[in-house]
């Protein structure tokens, strides 16, 4: 006679785990004057595409009346919250240095930060300005001859491109502002690091055999309309950088095209400092191309 046994227990059924939620980045601008910064758009669209949940907040200096002064506040309130770090901007570049904990090589040497990395409790300055002028021009212009370059404008972005032209080897750099000291003071600083290759100048001297001009001041931008140079003093041999990139097309741009002049225009420097700023502040590498392609959207846009 068979004993019937009961039968054997059913396993429960599988049930689908959840997706693993994004991972989630806080990072901020800290400046004056930054509603119309693109950098929020151009972060956020970059981290959607490696899976993350990034949230860039403008830290705007002139929205609540407020000034450098503030910077240990709020730099201890986005290390409080979580954040992996800041962007900084004008006039913070400097201010900020003696609230971080330690600076890049290349920060140390330009005297100035533009990307604040926390980590483990721990502000570290980095500058991306440098390297992301460098990233634009050798991008548009890979064959630029830099026997002599001259930079117009010595002031934050200017001291950080002469680092980076001459890293790039150039031989010669003369280097022109409207304050002569403050160039002579970059002239000096650059030849510590790298050689006497640099010198303060007058413009209309260093164009005569210049083999290419950076400009690096604020005249063309939207609100500040205009050339920065005399037009004559370009030559369609020159090569021509430009730094503003509101609009891409500044007078500056439009008048070296016209001659003939190559030309890299303000968007590679700001599309480049971003790429690094980004990869600083997740880990992740960019996609330089699709953020370069994102901003000239943006800017179109505009």
């Amino acid at each position: 006679m068979s004993t019937l046994l009961p039968d054997p227990p059913t396993a429960p059924a599988k049930t689908a785990m959840p997706p693993l939620s994004p991972r989630k980045v806080l990072i901020g601008l800290i400046g004056a004057g930054i509603q119309k910064s693109l950098s929020p758009a151009l972060h956020e669209e970059e981290a959607r595409h490696h899976g993350m949940r990034l949230h860039y907040q403008l830290i705007d200096l002139d929205r609540s009346a407020s000034s450098a002064a503030q910077l240990p506040t709020l730099l201890s309130a986005a290390r409080i919250m979580g954040y992996a770090g800041c962007n900084v901007t004008y006039p913070c570049k400097q201010a900020v240095i003696p609230y971080l904990d330690s600076l890049s090589e290349e920060a140390q040497a330009m005297g100035a930060v533009n990307t604040v990395v926390i980590r483990d409790g721990q502000l570290v300055g980095h500058n991306t300005d440098g390297s992301g002028w460098a990233w634009g021009f050798t991008r548009a212009l890979p064959q630029a001859d830099l026997s002599h370059v001259v930079l117009l404008g010595a002031g934050g972005a200017g001291a950080a491109i002469a680092h980076a032209v001459l890293r790039l080897g150039a031989q010669r750099l003369s280097i022109v502002d409207a304050q002569p000291e403050r160039a002579a003071q970059l002239a000096a600083d650059v030849n510590a690091l790298y050689g006497a290759r640099a010198q303060a100048a007058n413009l209309p001297t260093a164009m005569a055999s210049a083999s290419g001009l950076i400009h690096a001041t604020p005249t063309g931008m939207d609100k500040l309309p205009g050339l920065p140079l005399d037009v004559g003093l370009l030559r369609p041999a020159m090569w021509v950088s430009e730094v503003v990139y509101f609009p891409l097309d500044t007078a500056l741009v439009q008048a070296a095209r016209a001659l003939g002049c190559r030309v890299s225009d303000g968007g590679g420097m700001a599309v480049g400092q971003a790429v690094g700023a980004f990869e600083l502040f997740t880990g992740e590498s960019p996609d330089a191309a699709r953020m370069d392609a994102h901003f000239r959207r943006l800017v179109t846009a505009r």
